[in-house]
């Protein structure tokens, strides 16, 4: 085979459509555009999800819930997971449970639940506990230490509410 003999594959190209090549050609006068009209100006048309100037699908649509920005948001740990990740007399903070793997981002704190067994004497010291975990943990012979809650950062009008309260 020479490149001379090469062909594309019956039916896989197209002739290009001249349009505005006279009206000979089919595609001539007004190019398959039509008489005047919005369609028809260079540059025309109508931004995607415009109706027309009738309020848009998009501004019918009820909104669907609510982002509370107060709100407080933990990285769960299981107690089944202190167990697997560390030994025996073992101090677990938040460095010591992103070092393991268990979670990526402290978020607002960490707690413990309760899920799973515990048989290792622990130190755990994070922001929360619930009232299984801390109880799992303590019956090990381990201890369950809460931090503070981290401050939030407060929008503006927040902040300037608070300021205005004192």
């Amino acid at each position: 085979m020479k490149l001379h003999e090469l062909s594309p594959a019956k039916g896989s190209n197209r002739e290009v459509k001249r349009i505005g090549r006279g009206h000979g050609s089919g595609w001539g006068k007004t190019a398959g555009k039509g008489h005047k009209g919005q369609w028809a100006r260079s540059g025309g048309g109508v931004r995607p999800g415009f109706e027309g100037g009738q309020t848009s699908l998009a501004r019918r649509m009820p909104k669907r819930g609510f982002n509370n920005v107060f709100k407080t948001e933990y990285a769960v740990v299981n107690v089944r997971d202190l167990e697997k990740r560390f030994e025996d007399g073992a101090v677990v903070d938040e460095r010591a449970v992103i070092a393991s793997g268990l979670i990526k981002k402290p978020l607002d704190g960490i707690k413990i639940l309760g899920t799973g067994e515990l048989t290792k004497k622990l130190d755990v010291t994070v922001t929360k506990f619930s009232g299984t975990a801390r109880q799992k943990i303590e019956s090990a012979g381990g201890k369950a230490r809460e931090l503070p809650l981290k401050k939030k950062f407060l929008p503006d009008n927040a902040r300037v509410k608070k300021a205005g309260e004192n």
